[in-house]
């Protein structure tokens, strides 16, 4: 099974990002802190250039603490200003404005030595589709300056807003890559409902999410889903999970498809528990 979701609107978002670049002096690139590897768009840090970034690992409230704090370590041993946060609560935001200062006082001394007056720091703020960039940027300002949804794609042009008298942010669209690397890469961005619900079957992702509980998680099978025997297949789990949550159809059959939704909207929601895919 392979997932892509690239729709027509992509095309004209990395064309706005590309023309507004020149506009901005910091790119702050926001990755799922559940699965930053599989969030990096290589595409976007290529239009991105040189321009100095700066990676924010949203929802970590989400993650593993232990896992997010590995990510920061390898993206800083790369070079870049990274932080964690949770844009829902703000927490992590005082580690990330002082990133901002930092990325812009030698544009700012830059200025300076021209004779040319110190302005805000201006900030595009980039990532996948449903990353969190809207609830970001309203953390970040400390009110609801921006439109947010739980629908990939939900946010159309851009939006200036300056937050205080020394940065200014642009929101932008949700930009995805043509292609998809591999099948794993899908799965974790259709869990993570980074790609649209057409482009996956929910099943399919649901024996997904079965396979990394297993694998990273087993007390939360064991506890949340109240698995005594984690011993068959991810198909025979799923039916074992759809029997204890009584979602049962006309002659008394499991209903599958109702389980995964809810596995997957529980997952995204944290009920599960703070769980990271990388």
């Amino acid at each position: 099974m392979g997932i892509n979701w690239f729709p027509g609107h992509m095309v004209k978002a990395r064309r706005e990002i590309k023309e507004n670049l020149k506009l901005v002096d910091i790119v702050v690139m926001l990755l799922d802190a559940r699965a930053p590897i599989s969030c990096r768009n290589k595409e976007l840090e290529k239009l991105i250039g040189t321009k100095k970034s700066i990676i924010v690992l949203n929802k970590a409230d989400l993650a593993s603490e232990a896992d997010t704090k590995r990510h920061l370590e390898k993206l800083r041993s790369e070079g870049f200003l990274a932080a964690a946060m949770d844009s829902s609560s703000g927490k992590g935001l005082r580690e990330v404005v002082p990133l901002i200062s930092t990325a812009f006082a030698p544009i700012l001394e830059e200025l300076k030595k021209r004779g040319r007056r110190p302005r805000p720091a201006r900030v595009m703020i980039v990532g996948v589709p449903n990353v969190g960039k809207s609830s970001f940027l309203n953390s970040v300002a400390g009110k609801k300056v921006a439109v947010t949804g739980a629908r990939p794609g939900v946010t159309r042009g851009k939006q200036w807003v300056r937050i205080r008298d020394d940065i200014e942010l642009m929101d932008t669209p949700g930009l995805m890559w043509p292609k998809i690397e591999s099948e794993e890469q899908g799965l974790k961005l259709a869990l993570l409902d980074i790609v649209g619900e057409k482009a996956y079957q929910e099943y399919d992702v649901g024996l997904y999410l079965i396979q990394i509980l297993k694998e990273k998680a087993p007390h939360i099978l064991q506890d949340k889903l109240k698995l005594k025997n984690l011993n068959g297949s991810q198909e025979e789990l799923l039916e074992v999970i759809a029997r204890n949550k009584g979602h049962l159809i006309k002659g008394g059959e499991v209903d599958l498809e109702k389980t995964c939704r809810v596995l997957l909207q529980d997952f995204r929601k944290g009920k599960l528990g703070r769980l990271s895919l990388e």
